[in-house]
């Protein structure tokens, strides 16, 4: 009889033991990042340019309309992985960057480090599937890939931007081959590869060859569209013909009124364009340099679309595997749209005219190289001033949409929301709804850099979130935010070298200096950044490796 007890007390326990997985309710989490999405490029955000799929999120979420990242990608994507400032996490500068002063300093190694945990590594002890597809731009070794940083399956490409095609071509002439891993191993794409879709698809295949594991997900899916090269499947690349023939202007006005009517900025709400003074305008140009410029913005627009195709396709399989309902959707781009010129990285001048065919009619294709140039980024950006690189708005203000069932309990669906929030506060987010505690200062015995980013719960349950101070380096190029003031450093051409103030809250497009007449708040904001840049080891030195420091258009540069 002893073994009769035995064997039904274990039975018991299984028993239990399944009904707990089956009752396992957490909700499952999906990041989707865009890669150098300009803040109005969305038509839920004011574009033209077609994203039906992202809008139903935001139609079924809310939009974050003052949501902040780093001014370029591995900053950013070092940030929302770990909850922590980039100058801790490894990422003070881009790895292909570092300055001789930076080089050997805590902060600047130039992949994710060590001290860091990821959201990936806490959810994964918890219990949940990880997966991650697409750009990682943390590390290039199978020892500081996804697979070491907790997630359980993972495609990645290692650089920070590659043909979209199955050339394998990188974006850098010195580093000109694009390397991919699976699961930490260095593989090759298959051919037919097309960005966007395969990353789409291999995460559908992750997430499905799990579907019966009773466990939740959390996944970031992470594009390099619309990242330079400009590329798109030949069915997409006619999508926008002749749709940008009236240039800059024409299309900024339409998307600042969209803008104005969706609620997004302010009646009174004028741009600032900073490259205007610099560069030329649609009519300055010659014809075969608008049909070029048009044509770029074309294809740029059809990356866009195609990539909303895929979203689309995403929610579809969690919609048809009864998953929808219960995945927590946040959808970003990692930092504002990107008028700096491949050109400007080292060798690439001569690596492109030799091994690219830029011809009009090949644009877009397989074996062209294209960026869209500082003009179109500066439209992308409507209504803040500049773009990626950028300490200003138009840098570090991203367009945001988190969608989740827990929004239509507050009431929040189609909410539009100006809280001040940060791709740090992503994994704290997270972790709040996973019912997971806060990362304390060891994770399996070892000491490890503490959270910065806050829960954004409340912000989800119709609350404010507490005013807060944020700091912002790279490049030289510097900023502080505090409740509704802001000071920034731009160094030349585009700026003195010298502290500007601005209220955000009167003036979101920093267009009014206020350092002359707010000494008393220029002085206070000055010690909050002192504090901000030795609490994270910002460092200051001499910019020899440049990029992103002169911006040309055709025979016109910036000065």
């Amino acid at each position: 009889m002893r073994w009769m007890t035995k064997l039904m007390l274990a039975l018991m326990v299984a028993v239990c033991s399944h009904a707990a997985m089956a009752a396992d309710e957490r909700p499952n989490f999906l990041i989707i990042v865009a890669d150098d999405l300009g803040y109005s490029d969305l038509g839920s955000f004011g574009g033209e340019i077609s994203t039906p799929n992202i809008d139903s999120l935001a139609r079924d979420g809310v939009r974050l309309s003052n949501f902040h990242t780093a001014p370029t990608c591995s900053p950013t994507r070092a940030m929302m992985l770990s909850g922590a400032d980039s100058h801790v996490a490894g990422l003070g500068n881009m790895g292909e960057l570092l300055q001789p002063f930076q080089q050997g300093k805590p902060g600047y190694e130039g992949y994710l480090n060590e001290r860091m945990v990821t959201v990936g590594q806490v959810l994964q002890d918890a219990g949940y599937n990880t997966y991650t597809t697409g750009k990682w731009h943390l590390g290039r070794t199978e020892e500081t890939s996804p697979k070491a940083r907790g997630f359980d399956r993972s495609f990645i490409l290692v650089q920070g931007g590659a043909s979209h095609f199955d050339d394998q071509h990188a974006i850098i002439a010195k580093d000109p081959k694009a390397i991919y891993r699976e699961d930490g191993k260095q593989v090759e794409v298959p051919k037919g590869f097309f960005s966007s879709e395969f990353y789409t698809d291999r995460l559908i295949d992750y997430i499905d060859a799990d579907k019966d594991s009773n466990k939740p997900f959390m996944a970031v899916l992470s594009y390099t569209a619309p990242h330079w090269p400009l590329h798109a499947p030949d069915d997409w690349l006619d999508k926008y013909k002749g749709r940008y023939a009236a240039g800059y202007e024409p299309i900024r006005q339409a998307r600042l009124e969209r803008q104005k009517q969706l609620g997004i900025v302010a009646a009174d709400t004028t741009p600032n364009t900073p490259m205007a003074k610099g560069l030329p305008g649609w009519n300055q140009l010659s014809e075969e340099q608008r049909q070029r410029e048009a044509r770029n913005m074309e294809i740029y627009a059809a990356m866009v679309s195609n990539m909303d195709y895929h979203i689309g396709r995403l929610l579809q399989y969690l919609e048809k595997t009864g998953k929808l309902d219960n995945t927590f959707i946040v959808f970003i781009s990692d930092n504002g749209a990107d008028g700096n010129s491949p050109l400007d990285l080292p060798g690439n001048k001569e690596w492109l005219a030799s091994d690219f065919d830029n011809s009009l009619k090949n644009l877009g294709h397989k074996g062209s190289y294209a960026d869209y140039g500082a003009q179109w980024a500066q439209v992308s950006s409507t209504p803040y001033p500049l773009f990626k690189g950028f300490t200003n708005e138009g840098g570090i203000r991203a367009p945001a949409i988190i969608s989740a069932k827990m929004l239509k309990k507050a009431h929040l669906q189609g909410t539009l929301n100006n809280d001040v929030v940060h791709v740090m506060d992503l994994m704290p987010t997270l972790l709040d709804l996973a019912g997971v505690p806060a990362l304390g200062e060891t994770f399996h015995g070892r000491p490890v850099q503490t959270i910065s980013g806050k829960s954004m719960r409340p912000l989800l349950e119709g609350q404010a979130m507490a005013e807060r101070q944020i700091g912002w380096e790279l490049f030289g190029r510097k900023a502080l935010r505090k409740g509704d003031w802001k000071i920034t450093l731009v160094n030349p051409p585009y700026g003195t070298s010298n502290w500007q103030l601005y209220n955000l809250k009167s003036d979101p497009a920093e267009s009014r200096d206020l350092a002359q007449a707010e000494p008393a708040k220029m002085k206070e904001m000055l010690v909050a950044w002192d504090q901000y840049a030795k609490e994270n080891n910002v460092l200051d030195g001499k910019f020899e490796v440049k990029y992103g420091f002169q911006t040309c258009l055709y025979e016109y540069c910036f000065k």
